[in-house]
């Protein structure tokens, strides 16, 4: 059966390529406390006016609606950053007290700079947060100030240990390489990892700076993260193995189990790297978007959104809220066309990537 406006009749949200989301990405905020020179000014941004922002219980109706009537069964809580959200735990008890249709609380993570995790990571284990993405780009303090344009490096650390305390894991930590910046703690920042527990993923530089300043020729992509990575390393010392693509699924990171025999003890672990650009994962994509001003994005690179907001607050139904999703992404495009060298099938976004969400 088909929908008039072309769309066949399904429960959850697929889209025209066969693609069914069942993993949410929800911003809570577009405003942050650090300034990553990749993905903001210094001076910031134009922040969204606090009356089109989605209010809590809006937010909570919204991911209801996701989870019971629409297949969803994962959440990202992103931003900005989310922990400026001071609502978070309490969104975040009202989304693991829902049941998916498998009689089963929907997993939720939450990426987060730890800017502050460390006073609420033992409240967020308590509502029921699974685990956490932190991102972290250097293990030096004068090079986080300098990417970052804030001195929080010790802030950050104490927020991984406080999750890594409360069971918020496995913690991972994301890490941008940027040519000449960062590059050459590509190795320290796997030998740290390891040491921690920390799962470690390395993700290529995207185009979704404001200032437009992005340059594919000069981006660290994946093959050039493992040949950073195994340079640093003594000769036989380290070991790596990727994974079979079958265990990656729709997961975004190629995976390589490590071993590193640092001459006293073998620590072994996971690496990961996120090819966006180079390596798109666009065919086996699960995900669906909402931003903190109530738009459904069908993909991080989307051109445009689609209202819900406009329609919750004129007291539309559940049910007309969840097949507005449904025609939303419906219309999902096959790529987002980075993997294209000269640029001509990639559009850049009408947000950067604080408004939209990561």
């Amino acid at each position: 059966m088909a929908l008039p406006h072309g769309r066949p009749a399904h429960p959850g949200l697929l889209d025209g390529f066969g693609r069914v989301a069942t993993d949410l990405r929800v911003s809570l905020t577009d405003r942050c406390n650090l300034r990553c020179s990749y993905c903001m000014p210094e001076e910031g941004l134009a922040w969204l006016p606090s009356e089109r922002v989605l209010t809590d219980d809006e937010v909570v109706r919204l991911v209801t609606v996701a989870v019971e009537r629409l297949g969803v069964t994962e959440l990202r809580f992103t931003g900005g950053e989310p922990l400026l959200r001071r609502g978070l735990e309490q969104i975040v008890a009202a989304t693991t007290s829902l049941r998916t249709a498998q009689g089963l609380a929907p997993e939720t993570s939450l990426t987060t700079n730890a800017v502050g995790l460390a006073r609420r990571a033992a409240g967020l284990a308590a509502a029921g947060l699974g685990r956490v993405n932190v991102s972290l780009d250097t293990l030096d303090p004068v090079r986080f100030a300098a990417i970052t344009h804030r001195d929080r490096h010790a802030d950050v650390l104490a927020g991984l240990r406080a999750a890594a305390d409360a069971g918020l894991g496995p913690v991972k930590v994301n890490a941008v390489l940027l040519r000449g910046v960062n590059d050459a703690e590509a190795g320290a920042l796997l030998r740290w990892s390891l040491r921690e527990g920390y799962a470690l993923r390395f993700i290529e530089q995207m185009p979704l700076e404001p200032h437009g300043t992005w340059d594919r020729t000069s981006m660290i992509d994946v093959d050039d993260v493992l040949r950073l990575v195994a340079d640093d390393f003594a000769p036989g010392a380290l070991e790596l193995h990727q994974q079979e693509p079958a265990e990656r699924g729709a997961a975004p990171a190629e995976l390589w189990d490590v071993r590193w025999d640092d001459g006293a003890v073998v620590r072994t672990g996971t690496l990961g790297v996120i090819g966006s650009v180079t390596r798109p994962f666009c065919s086996a994509c699960d995900r669906t978007r909402l931003t903190a001003d109530g738009e459904v994005r069908d993909c991080l690179f989307a051109t445009r959104g689609h209202d819900l907001r406009g329609m919750l607050r004129d007291g539309a139904g559940d049910d007309e809220l969840a097949d507005a999703w449904r025609t939303a992404m419906w219309g999902k495009l096959a790529g987002h066309g980075l993997d294209d060298l000269a640029g001509a099938g990639f559009a850049r976004p009408d947000r950067p990537m604080s408004a939209i969400g990561g």
